[in-house]
């Protein structure tokens, strides 16, 4: 058996198992998985599942899956999404004749919904009229339109990103991803294989380059010039995509063109190489070129922009501007070649660097940030209670970098697999968006959770310093065990949803995190907590509290789905801060049993301080054991190993020299843990003792 047809028995497996975990159908649970996985990959800003079927006009087929959501927001571009899921014992393989029909429904779909007798047709409640009405409104705004074929079939005609022609003066192109994209994604975080820009033949001319690095250099750089208007071409095909998912992320909550860039495009175009930082890129790999003009730069593979993202995106809105002069414009650009092998951890470290002077630390949101390692940490180390369904503890997996999840499971034996299963249960695995999720629902959020995993993410990213705090202390097991407890009301509710009588199909997502929210919000009003530590020892919920969470739902989906007069789409509807403020002033009737699963909030803060006060107690006595144990000749070497490198300061250096003299002399507690966590920094910088070896 290939590794395709083996990732191909297990993503049926998975996708099976979401469709059992929400209580849902496994197409809709197929489309949650990719949604997810396109919004990472920045194929669009967001998935919003509006599923249509239907026959046209002379018998044509129309079908949709979804879209990529309001094209206002995501720079004139409509993006129409069409599922293909089928659960097959055999790979199945789709070829060009079997992509031109699938990408003709999604053609005939949009070609009708612009027909407002076709869209008066349509039951006014249903998915489909909700899209048909957006894409409608918003025709004239649409500059592009994106047509994307997901399949877990292995596809074997080339169409990523293909220019497909116009209709109606708009531009509009093909994407697929098939089985071995998403295996590519899923595994390794890598969607863009074929992400290659040609820029010779594609993009009227190649980039003149110098190069930057030298024979005995880990990593290949070149310093290069590259006109605007070619930039924004790139863009233009490639959209978000071409940005580092991590700068992709905190650039989707800023939105818009800078103020400043475009002034200097409309006013001053000559000057913009002069005034603008440029970019900071990488790629896997180049295609040069020597000529009598000097070094030339032919193509690029997987080119990822991960510093200057706010430039290029505003280039390619000012390009549109009639009177935009973009031939006097060039950006200065500087291209790290990094093997698919080092991308992993090399790329997100360029970006972190390359964006430190953000006002906003972009550090702040990469999976190498503090705040996501300690919560690796915590989560291969907590066991979680068997609960009373279960028969054994188990953890909750949380993947701090795309494909850790796959890539752990993948180099086992089948035992060892069997083992790791039961340990780590894939129904217990959540990503860095699915915590923002869990956390801004908590936070009074559900309209900014709604708008979609990834610009969710970065309003929860721009807030991660408050919840990190000045050393991170906060985030320690009591943190992680709350966390859980959410993660554990939000998905037994979507499971409740879709099985509740009232229910009437789609936007469950929105339902969801909405009822999730007033409830919470409900209970804090009468100075009251949801009991979360209960939740964690049971792993499951009370009965009183899914009676109240689905009251709150059932409300939800009347608001969502009876929004103000002259709003049709209800997707749209629901991001909107005035759609939680409606919501959160109801009144609603909970059960009188929800009273009993409530604590005083000051004593769950009190509970928490004790355990956080028994911890550094307990850390603060290990410390003190280890210095002592280490002994002077290892605390001199170390004192001297970090002189000679200037990694210390004034303070350090004096606080290992007290710790060189043990026992003539002899640290104070707070000199013992600033020693420890000085000696934790020195041997990540790669310090080793030689005292300590032997």
């Amino acid at each position: 058996m290939s590794d395709l047809e083996e990732f191909h028995k297990s993503f049926i497996a998975d996708i099976q198992g979401d469709a059992d975990a929400l209580g849902t159908y496994a197409q809709e649970a197929f489309f949650e998985r990719i949604g997810d996985i396109l919004t990472e990959a920045g194929e669009v800003e967001q998935a919003d599942y509006a599923h249509y079927r239907g026959i046209g006009k002379r018998g044509v087929q129309l079908q949709v899956t979804g879209s990529g959501g309001d094209p206002d927001e995501s720079d004139g571009v409509l993006a129409l999404i069409l599922c293909d899921f089928q659960i097959t014992p055999e790979l199945r393989t789709t070829r060009g004749a079997d992509l031109k029909a699938q990408f003709g429904k999604l053609l005939d779909f949009l070609r009708h919904a612009i027909s407002e007798k076709f869209r008066n047709a349509i039951e006014e409640v249903s998915l489909g009229a909700g899209l048909a009405d957006m894409i409608a409104t918003r025709w004239e705004k649409i500059v592009k339109i994106k047509l994307i074929y997901v399949t877990n079939s292995d596809n074997r005609a080339r169409v990523d990103a293909m220019p497909a022609g116009e209709i109606d003066s708009k531009a509009l192109t093909y994407n697929v991803w098939d089985l071995k994209r998403l295996r590519g994604f899923v595994e390794q975080g890598k969607a863009r294989a074929d992400m290659t820009i040609r820029f010779s033949e594609q993009f009227g001319c190649g980039v003149p380059v110098l190069k930057a690095s030298g024979t005995d250099a880990t990593l290949e750089s070149y310093i290069a010039v590259i006109p605007g208007r070619q930039l924004a071409d790139i863009y233009d095909v490639w959209g978000a995509r071409l940005l580092e998912s991590n700068v992709r992320s905190f650039l989707q909550g800023k939105g818009g063109v800078n103020r400043g860039i475009r002034k200097t495009i409309l006013e001053e175009p000559h000057m913009f190489l002069s005034y603008n930082n440029g970019l900071a890129a990488t790629a896997e790999e180049v295609e040069v070129e020597q000529t009598d003009q000097g070094l030339i730069l032919k193509s690029a593979a997987n080119l990822q922009i991960v510093n200057g993202g706010q430039t290029t995106a505003s280039l390619h809105a000012a390009s549109r501007l009639p009177n935009a002069n973009m031939d006097d414009i060039f950006v200065q650009m500087k291209l790290s070649i990094v093997p698919s092998v080092l991308s992993e951890n090399v790329v997100p470290r360029i970006s972190e660097y390359a964006n430190s002077q953000n006002k906003v630390n972009a550090a702040d949101f990469f999976a190498n940030h503090p705040f996501h390692i300690r919560i690796e940490e915590l989560s291969r180390k907590l066991l979680a209670p068997s609960g009373e369904q279960g028969y054994r503890e188990t953890k909750w997996f949380y993947e701090r970098a795309r494909g850790q999840y796959a890539d752990a499971r993948s180099k086992m034996t089948v035992t060892e697999r069997s083992k790791w299963d039961a340990e780590f249960p894939r129904s217990q695995f959540f990503t860095k968006t699915d915590l923002a999720k869990f956390e801004n629902t908590w936070g009074g959020q559900p309209h900014i959770v709604s708008q979609g995993a990834q610009k969710n993410f970065g309003a929860f990213a721009r807030s991660i310093e408050k919840v990190w705090g000045r050393s991170g202390d906060r985030i320690d097991d009591a943190w992680f065990r709350q966390l859980i407890a959410k993660a554990i009301i939000y998905r037994k509710l979507e499971k409740l949803v879709s099985g509740a009588q009232w229910y009437e199909g789609g936007y469950r997502a929105n339902i969801v995190t909405y009822a999730i929210a007033k409830v919470a919000a409900d209970v804090k009003e009468r100075d009251k907590a949801i009991d979360l530590a209960r939740i964690w020892r049971a792993q499951d919920l009370p009965a009183g509290l899914e009676e109240a969470l689905l009251i709150a739902a059932a409300e939800a989906q009347n608001t969502i789905t009876t929004p103000p007069a002259g709003v049709r789409n209800l997707s749209e509807w629901a991001k909107k801060q005035a759609c939680w403020e409606q919501f959160r002033k109801h009144k609603l009737a909970y059960p009188e049993d929800l009273e009993d699963l409530l604590v005083d909030p000051e004593e769950v803060r009190d509970a928490v301080q004790d355990e956080r006060n028994d911890r550094k107690l307990s850390e603060d006595v290990a410390d003190q054991v280890r210095v002592l144990e280490l002994g002077a000749v290892f605390w001199a070497e170390a004192q001297a190993w970090g002189r000679k490198r200037r990694l210390l300061s004034p303070t350090e250096f004096s606080i290992l020299g007290i710790c060189a003299k043990i026992p003539a002399k002899l640290p104070t507690e707070r000199q013992t843990t600033m020693a420890i966590s000085v000696l934790d920094r020195l041997e990540r910088e790669g310090f080793r003792s030689s005292a300590a070896a032997e």
